[in-house]
């Protein structure tokens, strides 16, 4: 949810059974003081031997949200053995993370990771905190046992183009000069890549689909080659090659509307999910840090009206009971956010929640905070929980003033997702200017 949605203005009220909602979410719920008090050995339980845990957000500047994932994913990897961590983020700035989280020997690019615009998004001390202990916790264990960290996103298109260069130029200098040619067709349009879209709407301008197309299938075709002398590296460039070519699809096809663009990148970020899943082995499991509207079930709100589909429904359709969805919400506090893309970043206040949303119906709860396991509701209460009802979701845009309809779908949330946590009162992430992390390693993907 990086480039802001905005879509939602659907909506109604739960009518006259507000109090009775309440009354079912209270007691289904495990309630819980912070975040620091987490019953994490119910949820693990619950969670069992699933393959896949998707864990949500519903905005993209909230604390506590990256610090119940945090702990969650801590657990998941100390007690049940996951091996990765996914994330809403570009797939060349985490592998900056990754190469320090796991302490790679070969040096990493030259740029500071997560520095395009939202910069807070990933920079900020809530997840400094868990990279931080994620690399400690690799010190201890042979290079073959490291947790790893990956990015999902689709939007670093000239940086994955960067990433390929420099690995060919290293290990097969005169493909780098093939692929420097077929990449040269979308350098005009570095600056502001959407511009692409609109010259492809031309029928007499030449696309950039078959160089980039015909660069990702030469790297594949060498794929033997190249991955037996070290696979992690292949994984890097043939993922980056093939951002790049989904990238350039997204963008050409931008102008024909959202929901296009939408479906295209959340496919993307499946198939780089199942690709991880791949690389890593049969025993692989991973956690993925995503935005609610990505991790759950797009087919129990809105999006499935208008032809959307997302992470959450092509995993419950790939992967089906080895699949545990988590998704958050929360009613008033702050947020960091940006009124406009590519406008600064400002703390906001976030409004208390609209009337007839499944946010108001937990804020009548009167508890700060609690886990909803749908899985738990039965009969009537269950019935009850699954009335379709508004659900808030905030980008890196946050615009109060058009909060109803800027900020609000319609929603299911037992069929959306697995389990709810609900934070009543949350604050904003804490992001990092670069110059105040003196003393780290060169290799700090955070930079200085």
């Amino acid at each position: 949810m990086a480039i802001g949605y905005d879509p939602f203005g659907f909506g109604g009220s739960a009518g006259t059974g507000g109090s009775d909602l309440s009354k079912a979410i209270a007691g289904l719920a495990e309630s819980f003081s912070s975040v620091n008090n987490l019953p994490l050995d119910n949820l693990l339980s619950r969670i069992g031997d699933a393959r896949v845990v998707l864990l949500g957000e519903a905005s993209h500047g909230t604390a506590e949200f990256y610090l119940a994932r945090q702990r969650i994913t801590r657990a998941l990897i100390e007690r049940k053995g996951f091996s990765f961590v996914a994330i809403e983020g570009d797939w060349p700035d985490a592998a900056q993370v990754d190469h320090y989280v796991r302490h790679a020997e070969y040096p990493p690019s030259e740029w500071t990771a997560f520095s395009r615009f939202p910069t807070w998004m990933w920079r900020n001390e809530e997840v400094r905190g868990f990279v931080d202990w994620l690399h400690g916790y690799n010190s201890t264990r042979p290079a073959h046992e490291r947790v790893a960290f990956h990015g999902l996103d689709l939007y670093s298109l000239y940086s994955s183009i960067r990433a390929v260069l420099e690995y060919l130029e290293e290990v097969d200098p005169d493909l780098a000069i093939h692929a420097r040619r077929r990449y040269e067709c979308l350098a005009p349009f570095e600056g502001e890549p959407a511009t692409y879209a609109k010259a492809a709407l031309n029928p007499d301008y030449q696309t950039c689909e078959k160089p980039v197309l015909d660069m990702l299938n030469e790297l594949l075709r060498r794929h033997r080659r190249y991955a037996e002398h070290d696979s992690d590296r292949f994984l890097n460039a043939i993922q980056n090659a093939r951002l790049v070519a989904d990238a350039e699809e997204y963008y050409r096809t931008m102008y024909y509307g959202f929901h296009n663009a939408w479906n295209l990148r959340d496919t993307h970020m499946f198939e780089t999910l199942e690709s991880l899943l791949k690389h890593y082995g049969d025993n692989a499991k991973a956690v993925v840090w995503a935005h609610n509207s990505h991790v759950g079930d797009s087919d129990a709100t809105d999006m499935s009206r208008r032809g959307e589909f997302n992470i959450g429904r092509l995993c419950r359709a790939r992967f089906g009971k080895q699949l545990y969805t988590v998704g958050f919400g929360t009613d008033h506090g702050t947020v960091a956010a940006a009124s406009n893309w590519d406008a600064p970043m400002e703390i906001m206040q976030v409004r208390p929640s609209l009337e007839g949303s499944f946010e108001r119906l937990c804020h009548q709860t009167g508890l700060p905070g609690f886990l909803l396991p749908f899985q738990k509701a039965q009969g009537g209460v269950l019935e009850i929980l699954s009335e379709r009802l508004l659900e808030r979701a905030i980008g890196v845009i946050y615009r109060p003033e058009s909060e109803r309809q800027s900020h609000y779908l319609r929603a299911c949330l037992p069929e959306q997702f697995d389990e709810y946590i609900w934070l009543d009162e949350t604050r904003a992430i804490t992001p990092f200017a670069t110059g105040t992390l003196p003393g780290v390693p060169d290799t700090y993907p955070f930079g200085l």
